[in-house]
């Protein structure tokens, strides 16, 4: 899939559908628009899912967890637009001419009921829609996926995740909620107690749930384990970084510099201080067998 995050970038040699949004997360409302994009693909015209989002906000998905992703799902392009003046402050109709018709060749847009676009967001789906017999293109303005009585949003995701109610961000997004990043050393206090475990350090700007403890599945060199997942603080030379730590329930093997997706499937407890290293394994060993009964293993 080609990746593009720069505007010098934009440019397609061919016709192109075209879904856009912020995409955050990209939960079955979002997936929803990609079905509709694949539903009009041809051999001569490429997919386009053109993300918009500020670089600073905390992210359901990183940039690198949405492009695995919207590969999985088997789109032809994504385009993370930078958040820049030159963007925002085109007028609508300029945005259509410049971005969509000029760049990417654009002959049909998916968007959703509440989309909008151009300077001070004065742009709406109707707008694309009143401008495409002008333009040469077709737009399809996609309902609200619905869970709960509720529309499917990034707002509902992160209340869910908020609480940590993970089954509930689990049906939202379709999936487990992710965490990825590569295997670092840690101060290895499981594997001196006998229950190693891995760490990731997930990037800066990725949302987290409560801290506390999850069940979760791991995604490492091509196998999934069940394991148990402390999310919390851990000291540094210069403080403190929240990170991720596993234990995977039957890996023996090293894999410090690997790269691991954590899955987040249920929330067990929050997070607890002990007045003992013993106390702690205690604790442990009560959350792995927990698991096992989880998961049945």
């Amino acid at each position: 899939m080609k990746y593009m995050d720069q505007i010098a970038q934009f440019h397609m040699d061919v016709p192109s559908v075209v879904t856009l949004g912020k995409f955050d997360g990209l939960h079955r409302g979002h997936q929803k628009l990609i079905r509709r994009v694949q539903a009009y693909r041809r051999p001569d015209c490429r997919s386009v899912v053109f993300t918009i989002a500020p670089d600073q906000v905390p992210v359901l998905l990183t940039a690198e967890e949405k492009r695995k992703r919207l590969e999985q799902y088997g789109m032809d392009c994504m385009i993370r637009c930078p958040f820049v003046p030159e963007i925002l402050g085109m007028e609508p109709q300029t945005f259509i001419e410049e971005i969509l018709i000029r760049r990417l060749k654009t002959e049909h847009i998916v968007v959703g009921t509440d989309f909008r676009f151009g300077k001070d967001r004065t742009g709406d789906a109707k707008m694309l829609a009143a401008f495409g017999k002008k333009y040469g293109y077709t737009v399809e303005i996609v309902e609200k996926e619905c869970y709960g009585k509720r529309d499917i949003s990034s707002t509902y995701v992160r209340e869910a995740l908020a609480r940590a109610d993970m089954e509930l961000v689990g049906k939202l997004l379709g999936s487990p909620y992710p965490v990825e990043g590569i295997i670092c050393h840690g101060k290895q206090l499981g594997r001196r107690i006998g229950m190693p475990t891995i760490n990731l350090v997930p990037e800066p700007r990725k949302l987290l749930p409560p801290q506390g403890v999850y069940f979760s599945h791991t995604a490492l060199n091509g196998r999934v384990y069940c394991g148990v997942t402390n999310i919390g603080y851990k000291p540094t030379v210069d403080g403190t970084f929240l990170g991720v730590e596993t234990y995977l329930y039957g890996m023996s093997e090293e894999v410090y510099g690997c790269e691991a997706q954590v899955s987040l499937l249920k929330f067990r407890r929050p997070e607890q201080k002990f007045a003992s290293v013993e106390k702690l394994k205690e604790q442990m060993s009560s959350d792995l067998l927990a698991g096992k009964e989880y998961f049945h293993v």
